[in-house]
């Protein structure tokens, strides 16, 4: 399920940022989605659903923007995942 929201903009503010209403729109989801995420209200997953965007395609945008990623999921599951790489390899060598 949608909810829209609608916000009463004057067209001349869009003129005068030299911006379209899609543009405009974008931002103020970005904000609230790094803010709700920051305060651990949102996952990173939900965060990136609000701005509609796949959970690395936000880790990029964090990224391209200075912001940090705190994803203590994802650090969890690349943590256990590099620990079965690390075994697996030393398996393999004999170790």
């Amino acid at each position: 399920m949608t909810t829209t929201i609608s916000i009463p903009l004057d067209s001349s503010i869009l003129l005068s940022l030299k911006i379209g209403k899609d543009e405009f729109t974008r931002e103020p989801l970005f904000i609230n989605a790094l803010m709700l995420y920051r305060q651990e209200r949102l996952r990173l997953g939900k965060a990136a659903q609000l701005e509609g965007y796949s959970r690395m395609g936000l880790i990029e945008k964090f990224q391209r923007r200075g912001e940090p990623n705190f994803d203590t999921e994802h650090t969890q599951f690349l943590s256990e995942q590099s620990y079965v790489l690390h075994e697996l390899l030393a398996k393999e060598q004999g170790v």
